[in-house]
């Protein structure tokens, strides 16, 4: 008897737990638009803290900016990453999903980056010296010089 009210006390334990601590909002943001945004966010807040100024000098306020672009407002956002942060491993794996889109496109502009110094150091290179007057010249010039005086 002991057995079986403690397997139904485990049991009970188990299918409590179960339960969604944050209910589904309605409407849900798709897994892979909430990575977009999570993206975004984390690509606008590196901006905002390497270059302040850059945002206020294009005027993007980088809230309105996600919502705009994602067609939501700040509650249905605020429901959604309250209710994937509920969920442990769908909010790890979302935050995966945003880092190894972050690691993916720094390797992009890093090679975009030393591309156009290579473009510059060569440009550099190449640049022509100015070709110094014919001597004939200089020469017509300083007699025209000494005639006058």
């Amino acid at each position: 008897m002991k057995k079986i009210i403690s397997l139904l006390a485990i049991i009970s334990l188990f299918i409590s737990c179960k339960e969604e601590v944050v209910k589904q909002p309605n409407p849900l943001i798709e897994k892979e638009v909430m990575v977009g945004i999570m993206y975004d966010l984390s690509v606008l807040e590196a901006i905002r803290l390497e270059n302040p100024a850059s945002l206020d000098t294009f005027k993007i306020n980088p809230k309105k900016y996600i919502y705009k672009k994602y067609k939501i407002d700040s509650l249905q956002f605020i429901k959604n990453n309250a209710y994937y942060a509920s969920d442990y491993e769908a909010y790890a794996s979302i935050i995966d999903q945003v880092n190894s889109k972050l690691i993916t496109n720094k390797a992009s502009v890093t090679a975009l980056i030393k591309a156009e110094a290579k473009k510059k150091k060569k440009k550099k290179k190449t640049v022509v010296k100015p070709v110094s007057p014919p001597t004939k010249l200089i020469d017509s010039l300083e007699i025209n010089q000494r005639k006058r005086l």
